[in-house]
């Protein structure tokens, strides 16, 4: 019977892959024309502001068609007019679509890798609501940094994936990087931790052109505030342990 449920999902995800892609080029084309009508001629923040809000009506619109309707827990928790650093777990490329328009506020930008930036029409979107880095360069590492910055002072949240790249491990999370906990320390912004659940179930690290039907979650938790004298290492673990704990204590249940 195992044998059998196995091979029926790996058959269904395959042609369920094939209608997520479709409906997820048609809603962005669709999406499209506001977008470039009445945000990308704007400037920052504004363009980024009204990208987000654009944003929100399409993935609500796509998520339920791809059989992936989002939860949102804690949105109670982020203070009207207050930029943060919000940190997440990394298991899928998933995440990316759900973590932009899901997290509160007027809008927040992600760093993201620079490559996805050069895919025709997707790259225009991506772009907007990103702050690009190549990794394999210091000097874009150096910008990327500043950028970051520019985005919190802006009231912008910050989007950081502290993982570095999707999670392969049979762990509840990779290590962490260094570089959202060291924004915090440099700029004395909160952080909010926000953990993503289901997106591995739905987009398995270990199948390729695969996509399974199944409710997401995202909950954000209590934000974290540096405190005087703390150093990049003690507040990444602090934020680790957090994160950590959480994911696996609720991540059958969620």
């Amino acid at each position: 019977m195992s044998s059998l449920k196995n091979t029926f999902w790996n058959i269904f995800a395959r042609i369920w892959a094939v209608w997520v892609i479709l409906i997820f080029v048609i809603t962005m084309l669709i999406f499209m024309i506001p977008f470039l009508l009445f945000a990308y001629p704007l400037s920052d923040p504004k363009r980024t502001i009204r990208f987000i809000s654009f944003s929100r009506v399409w993935m609500g619109v796509f998520l339920p068609l791809a059989g992936t309707p989002l939860r949102i827990k804690g949105r109670e928790k982020f203070v009207k007019d207050q930029p943060y650093i919000v940190v997440c777990n990394h298991n899928a490329l998933l995440d990316v679509p759900i973590t932009s328009p899901g997290i509160p506020g007027r809008g927040n930008k992600t760093i993201a890798k620079m490559e996805m930036a050069k895919i025709p029409v997707f790259g225009l979107l991506y772009r907007t609501g990103s702050v690009l880095v190549d990794r394999s360069s210091e000097t874009s590492r150096r910008d990327s940094f500043v950028k970051m910055k520019d985005a919190l002072e802006m009231g912008l949240h910050m989007c950081i994936y502290p993982e570095g790249t999707r999670n392969k491990t049979n762990e509840p999370l990779k290590s962490f990087h260094d570089g959202a906990f060291r924004l915090a320390l440099n700029t004395g912004k909160p952080i909010m931790p926000a953990v993503i659940f289901n997106t591995r179930k739905v987009m398995p690290i270990s199948k390729t052109f695969y996509f399974r039907p199944h409710p997401l979650a995202m909950h954000f938790l209590d934000p974290i505030t540096p405190q005087p004298g703390e150093t990049v290492e003690s507040l990444k673990q602090r934020v680790f342990v957090i994160m950590r704990d959480y994911y696996s204590t609720h991540s059958a249940r969620s």
